[in-house]
């Protein structure tokens, strides 16, 4: 809003101009508007130069409390991201397709990313990086775990609000699916899955990990049809990364003799 008609203006400029970006909701310009002044006074900036000063200085405060929020809506966690990342350990992954999807063109065309090896060799890891620059590139994101994505849908089915409850999953630019089929679906899990899987086909992309390969895949559905169902969206232009190696999880301690294998 302008200067309130009851407030008298400032006798100092400077004093005002602060004022009034209080006024007007410009919280962190008010705050930075000595040291911009300060500088555009040593450096003599031009009248451009200094209004950019100015807007520049908000800008960057209210994108910075936007990628908070996001992050926080996010439900991301932690996040190692590529460095230190050993791509030499896991021969069948290409760095450069993993780099590539940090671009977040996949976002763009609406193509999923299925992540896809046995425990413990960082699909995780990099699912959560590629979400996580999609939502520094400013795109909404949303991490879940299969599991418990499908129990909410199977408990919003019981109070008539499964409409909204699928509209949390469907909504977000980005959906990680974390951990998907590590136990089998029954059918009203399936038909969940299904639902959510084709709204989200060719409008949103999905990020899943997952411990086993397709082959697999139709023992976790009560029907090879509802599997192939499914499937084939999630899979459908997808980029497939494979990860393969050794384990990087490691025992914290040992005690006693080693079990037999």
């Amino acid at each position: 809003m302008a200067r309130s008609s009851r407030r008298p203006p400032a006798k100092d400029p400077a004093d005002e101009l602060r004022q009034l970006a209080i006024d007007l909701d410009l919280t962190a310009l008010a705050d930075a508007l000595p040291a911009v002044l300060d500088r555009a006074e040593h450096d003599g900036l031009s009248f451009t130069a200094f209004g950019l000063a100015l807007f520049n200085t908000e800008a960057a405060a209210r994108n910075g409390r936007r990628l908070t929020r996001s992050l926080r809506r996010s439900r991301l966690g932690s996040i190692e991201g590529l460095d230190g990342f050993d791509f030499a350990a896991r021969p069948q992954l290409e760095p450069r397709v993993v780099r590539e999807l940090m671009n977040c063109r996949f976002v763009e065309e609406h193509r999923n990313v299925l992540c896809l090896g046995k425990p413990g060799l960082g699909k995780t890891r990099i699912a959560k990086a590629i979400v996580h620059a999609a939502c520094l590139a400013g795109y909404s994101t949303l991490c879940v775990l299969a599991s418990q994505m499908l129990e909410d849908l199977y408990a919003s089915a019981a109070d008539h609000s499964f409409t909204r409850s699928l509209r949390r999953f469907v909504k977000p630019h980005v959906l990680l699916i974390d951990e998907f089929g590590y136990e089998p679906f029954d059918s009203a899990a399936t038909k969940s899955l299904f639902r959510l899987v084709s709204a989200r086909h060719g409008q949103g992309s999905i990020v899943l990990t997952a411990n086993t390969g397709f082959t697999q895949w139709r023992n976790l559905f009560p029907s090879e049809a509802e599997a192939v169902a499914t499937v084939d969206r999630l899979v459908d232009h997808a980029t497939i990364l494979r990860f393969t190696g050794k384990s990087f999880r490691t025992p914290a301690q040992i005690s006693g003799a080693p079990l037999e294998d």
